[in-house]
């Protein structure tokens, strides 16, 4: 008898709850992240070159950026596979080239990535 009443009591607590969950209302809210499709700038191929002083790669030289991207910030971090470092450069109106000086200079390696990013204006 108490296994059955006991049996009772949590089927009914267990509907209120899934009850109370259903009446809840869902809508979009201001939270969460905002999602926003944007176009890109350009589309071409980059020259990226490493400027070096001795050994270290002080400053990256990017050239081929589309008057579309004018007026925006160009902004760039290297790896060398175990450092890195960024810097970004505004990139001139007519577009064109824009050397970004790093932050901290990093030893040049065999292998390294460079990765780009323009944002704005």
């Amino acid at each position: 008898m108490r296994r059955l009443l006991l049996l009772v009591v949590i089927s009914v607590t267990s509907g209120l709850t899934v009850g109370a969950a259903a009446s809840l209302s869902v809508s979009s809210g201001d939270l969460g992240a905002a999602h926003q499709s944007v176009a890109r700038c350009g589309t071409a191929g980059l020259s990226v070159i490493q400027n070096l002083s001795g050994s270290n790669v002080i400053s990256v030289t990017v050239g081929g950026l589309p008057s579309t991207c004018g007026s925006s910030t160009l902004q760039l971090t290297v790896y060398n596979g175990s450092t890195t470092s960024s810097g970004s450069a505004a990139v001139p109106a007519a577009g064109g080239s824009v050397t970004v000086t790093l932050a901290t200079a990093i030893a040049a390696a065999v292998s390294e990535r460079t990765d780009l990013i323009v944002v704005g204006p």
